[in-house]
């Protein structure tokens, strides 16, 4: 009879207590981004994240979040940031091209810093859409990406705490 595979198991948790957390914030859309971020800190505080360990920086627009998220990742100071913006479908092409490099840029900035990078960019055909997903009939993803921060940051410290990216015992002996 053959053993029964059982795979390693890495869990996040969510709890924020003793994490720094960076929160880019569009001023474009105020109406819809600030809701984001209320909630995106009621989420950290919840979890146990104290104030002091929840830095705002504020940038003009969705387009400025990258370089914001890359500066702030390389400062060494974050366990994870998230990028609160709201992008609404006009009449021309720029939502395409803002949303697209937006997504990219942040992408970017997690993958070359390692640290997480939360995407909180609502990118709507509709203000009605956004509102319904800054604390409306949609939830608020404010919050959610205020946990999704939590966990990653977690998730973060635990492969780096065990070099690994699985924790059976036999993960040791494979990388030998």
């Amino acid at each position: 009879m053959t053993e029964k595979l059982t795979p390693g198991k890495i869990d996040g948790g969510l709890s924020a207590a003793g994490l720094r957390f960076g929160i880019l914030v569009s001023r474009f859309n105020s109406f819809i981004t600030e809701r984001l971020l209320a909630a995106a800190v009621d989420a950290l505080e919840r979890a146990g994240a104290a104030s002091a360990d929840v830095d705002v920086m504020h940038v003009p627009g969705a387009f400025e979040l990258p370089l914001a998220a890359k500066k702030l990742a390389l400062s060494g100071q974050y366990d994870a940031l998230v990028a609160i913006g709201c992008v609404l479908r006009g009449a021309t092409s720029h939502y395409d091209y803002v949303c697209s490099e937006t997504s990219r840029g942040l992408q970017l900035a997690q993958m070359d810093t390692g640290v997480p990078v939360i995407f909180c960019v609502l990118t709507c055909d509709t203000l009605e859409q956004a509102i319904d997903r800054a604390g409306l009939k949609g939830g608020n993803k404010g919050f959610e990406a205020g946990l999704a921060a939590i966990e990653m940051a977690r998730l973060s410290q635990k492969v780096r705490a065990t070099g690994t990216a699985a924790t059976t015992p036999g993960a040791a002996r494979r990388k030998k």
